[in-house]
């Protein structure tokens, strides 16, 4: 979102480092640590050393840094956005200051040049910065400035995936689940779980550009504890979807308007087995792509009503914090906010809670929902299933459908990220990976 509305404005993004930032810290408690090895003092080899500033490993070292600059950005005119605590802000006379930290990497962002460039000066007389200059890698997301806007990418983090993972030379797939997964009655547990758990969880990180990949790895997720050989061919058949489509990214336009809405879509009893429902939104700010959610609803649902209210619910939540920091940021919507959802009985209930007799049992948090349309700080509407969006996080789709919906959630390839991935060297090959044979 922060993006988005710098794309809007024309403001430029700076990206900072801090260069050993635990030891910027200060320490409120007398900690002592043995003497390090090949430092320790022959003569008294039983004293201990106090610390003066936080070493990296020491349990206080992060609220110690962050303590540090939050009270001199706040001593500078910052104040701390309460619905993001990573979020500072800087309001005065002559501009507005925009600061995102995480750990020791900043993103900061001005309305004027001068401003960004005299608080870069500011900040490196107090801590040891690096000057990174204009934003072009970010926790791993590789962010290219284009004709129209940026695109986001994790092309090299995905490249790694696969290297690791030993399917750099396998068959692209055209969707990274099949609609009815094979599942046989002799599936045997496997032997080392480790590394199809480090596979899944690197393959989380990457769904932080490439939305297309929630839901099938929210599916997978769901078997951490126990992985069987079916559940590795689920895995490597998404790994061979990440390959045919390594260019692919999010697509941030610099021409939109400053307004929000939402798709809010629910799978009902998705999971057969537990009876559970799928919870899935995307929310707009314009036409940029700037959430979005795939995840298995904490309660059993009596009927898909309300399962797609439970949907809503979390999408409201979601939209209701997005104003928040809209708020902060004194970025006025253009409109109202509005929620679309492709469940008429549910949207019924977001007028009247009390609409139909199986609805009274739903706890009485969800029906928040009713009440931001009753004040006016939300629209909701109805979409046709074919233009439902959010129908990409609840469940698995066929290739037709599947690729309908690229160019609604902003997903684009980069012409000029197109690489020779055969060049690539391979990694050793896992045991349990050779039990399966790459078409």
């Amino acid at each position: 979102m922060i993006l988005s509305i710098t794309l809007v404005k024309h403001w430029s993004i700076r990206q900072l480092d801090v260069k050993n930032a635990f030891l910027h810290g200060n320490i409120s408690e007398e900690i002592y640590m043995q003497q390090p090895p090949g430092m320790a003092d022959s003569q008294h080899p039983n004293y201990v050393c106090k610390l003066q500033r936080p070493l990296y490993g020491l349990k206080q070292a992060h609220r110690a840094w962050f303590d540090r600059f939050s009270a001199f950005l706040l001593k500078y005119g910052f104040f701390c956005s309460l619905a993001d605590p990573s979020l500072f802000i800087f309001h005065s006379d002559h501009g507005s200051l925009i600061l995102l930290l995480y750990v020791d990497d900043i993103l900061l962002t001005g309305s004027t040049f001068e401003l960004v460039t005299s608080f870069i000066h500011l900040l490196s007389t107090e801590f040891s910065m690096k000057d990174l200059g204009p934003i072009h890698h970010f926790l791993g997301v590789e962010i290219a400035h284009t004709l129209t806007g940026l695109h986001l990418s994790q092309s090299h983090y995905a490249l790694t995936i696969l290297e690791c993972s030993n399917v750099v030379e396998c068959k692209p797939m055209s969707t990274p689940l099949e609609i009815h997964p094979p599942f046989s009655s002799i599936n045997p547990l496997l032997d080392d779980p480790s590394h199809f758990r480090g596979i899944v969880g690197a393959l989380q990180y990457l769904t932080l550009t490439r939305l297309n990949l929630s839901y099938s790895v929210n599916y997978v997720s769901q078997f951490m504890h126990a992985p069987t050989l079916a559940h590795l061919k689920l895995v490597r058949r998404i790994l061979r979807y990440v390959k045919g489509t390594i260019n692919i990214g999010l697509h941030l336009s610099a021409h939109i308007t400053i307004n929000l809405c939402a798709f809010s879509d629910a799978d009902c009893a998705g999971y057969p087995t537990i009876r559970r429902s799928t919870t899935g939104y995307c929310t707009f700010l314009g036409t940029n792509l700037i959430s979005w959610c795939a995840k298995k609803q904490h309660t059993i649902s009596r009927s898909s009503t309300e399962a797609e209210y439970h949907a809503m619910a979390n999408t409201t939540a979601e939209i209701t914090w997005l104003t928040y920091i809209l708020k902060d940021l004194r970025v006025p919507l253009s409109s109202t906010p509005i929620l679309y959802c492709d469940n008429l009985s549910a949207l019924y209930m977001t007028i009247n809670p009390v609409f139909h007799a199986r609805s009274k049992h739903i706890e009485l948090d969800y029906h928040f929902v009713c009440e931001r349309v009753a004040l006016g700080f939300l629209v909701t509407k109805h979409v046709s299933t074919g233009k439902q969006v959010a129908y990409i996080f609840t469940k698995i789709l066929s290739k037709a459908i599947f690729h309908s919906f690229y160019t609604k959630l902003c997903l684009q390839p980069r012409l000029d990220l197109r690489e020779d991935i055969s060049r690539i060297p391979s990694c050793t090959k896992n045991q349990n990976y050779q039990q399966l044979k790459c078409e």
